[in-house]
């Protein structure tokens, strides 16, 4: 599971920068990856549907695997 949900949090990297076309400030080390990204780019489509995807995945394999995973989300209003 841990290989799972690290596939798809750098699945959605790229899938910002290379297919959306996001700036993406972020953070990989110690089991966590946080990705931060400029507030105006949050309502383009492409990152939407990237976004909603992995968080539903990731959401999903937490579901299955709560001792093992779990999903933090944080909002950034800035």
């Amino acid at each position: 599971m841990c290989a799972a949900v690290s596939t798809l949090l750098q699945a959605a990297w790229l899938g910002l920068t290379e297919i959306a076309a996001v700036e993406i400030n972020g953070s990989r080390e110690n089991g966590r990856l946080e990705l931060v990204w400029p507030a105006p780019a949050r309502d383009d489509v492409a990152a939407q549907a990237i976004a909603a995807t992995v968080a539903l995945s990731v959401e999903r394999i937490a579901t299955q695997y709560p001792d093992h995973v779990r999903v933090i989300r944080e909002l950034d209003d800035g």
